[in-house]
């Protein structure tokens, strides 16, 4: 009984990160939803909403970095959607008025989604395009942005993430990052993406029509999108770039602020793992999100399992062993930060970080805790 318990357990780890990306990449060689764009459609007038909450000290270079956007299109219309902040950002979004820049405030804080949703109500773009402060977009973005929406069928485009050091040269996450724009892409190929980039991503105005504001707004614009018939998508064409943090420290904490909020989403919109009505989307949301998130309490029983199993066999001695080094690299690498300058170091590292946030995260909204306000990370 405990051995099939283990493999149970040792298949349900893996199926996330492993056997889920294997199944769509199967899935894609059957059936592919390509991408029509026309070259002679006319572009949308689009509506760039910045969110911000007490960001004075960046809030002008945003703004600089918005207005030297290069558009063709019919209108390009800058909104800086403020979560009542009660700084000088305020006034100095205003101070650009005479340029085209617009002033959005909530009437109360109650978080980034609700000084979206006040934004979208003023907006007069066809594409809504959502970024935070800290994000930059390079000149010719829009533009490419734009061209996906020449096919009917595309309802939301997610940017690919560029992470940026300290000391201005363009870093990241390495192989994770490669791993997950591979799997948006497959995710793209068929049902659509199950999350966007929440940094800058993009949605037809009829997609935000029902705006949940206790869901974050990427996850719940990605819903939207399926649920409308249509596809949100990657495009590798569209980047964003943005500074690690500043206090690298505080990434533990930003992450589970993420999955908690993500969680919430999931909980407030289950309809969407109805497979009847929501098809290939469904079994996309369950791979992606809701067993990625489950991976953790798998890793977890997994290790006890094998720890009690450990003496039937070769197999069993082996693979507690192999756990065993595992973790203990992530330990070693926690302690003496040098050694994460090995990739595969990195690699173990990251991978037990981020499952070890999702174990937190997952306790703590058990446990009730919502996230609603928000107060951008220090970059």
């Amino acid at each position: 009984m405990l051995i099939c318990l283990f493999w149970l357990s040792a298949v349900l780890a893996l199926f996330s990160y492993f056997l889920y990306p294997i199944l769509l990449k199967l899935l894609s060689l059957k059936k592919t939803n390509r991408i029509s764009q026309d070259p002679n459609a006319t572009l949308p007038s689009i509506s760039l909403i910045v969110t911000a909450y007490n960001e004075e000290k960046r809030i002008e270079k945003k703004i600089a970095n918005s207005l030297a956007l290069r558009y063709e299109g019919p209108l390009l219309e800058i909104i800086v959607a403020s979560d009542c902040s009660d700084d000088k950002t305020d006034e100095l979004v205003n101070s650009y008025v005479d340029q085209g820049v617009k002033l959005v405030r909530a009437q109360e804080r109650l978080g980034k989604e609700n000084a979206q949703l006040a934004a979208i109500s003023v907006a007069n773009g066809e594409i809504l395009v959502f970024s935070d402060v800290a994000t930059e977009i390079p000149p010719d973005a829009l533009q490419n942005l734009a061209a996906y929406f020449s096919d009917p069928k595309i309802g939301a485009i997610s940017s690919e993430d560029r992470f940026v050091s300290q000391d201005g040269s363009v870093a990241g996450e390495g192989a994770y990052v490669k791993y997950e724009m591979w799997l948006r892409g497959l995710e793209s190929s068929l049902a659509g993406l199950v999350g966007l980039s929440g940094s800058f991503f993009a949605a037809r105005k009829s997609v935000c029509s029902t705006w949940d504001i206790y869901s974050p707004s990427d996850f719940n614009t990605a819903l939207n999108t399926a649920k409308a018939g249509l596809r949100a998508i990657s495009a590798p064409d569209v980047l964003g770039y943005y500074q690690d943090l500043s206090d690298p420290s505080k990434e533990y904490a930003r992450k589970v602020r993420t999955v908690i909020r993500g969680m919430t989403g999931l909980w407030r919109h289950k309809e969407v793992l109805n497979f009847s009505k929501m098809g290939l989307f469904a079994f996309q949301i369950v791979g992606h999100k809701l067993m990625r998130w489950l991976t953790p309490w798998f890793l977890l029983s997994t290790f006890i399992l094998n720890a009690l199993v450990a003496t039937n066999g070769f197999i069993y001695s082996l693979a507690f062993i192999v756990q065993l080094c595992f973790y203990s690299t992530a330990i070693t690498a926690h302690f003496l930060p040098g050694c994460r300058s090995v990739t595969f170091i990195k690699i173990i590292y990251f991978f037990v970080q981020v499952n070890i946030a999702l174990l937190d995260a997952g306790i703590k909204f058990t446990a009730g805790q919502r996230m609603t306000t928000w107060k951008p990370s220090a970059r």
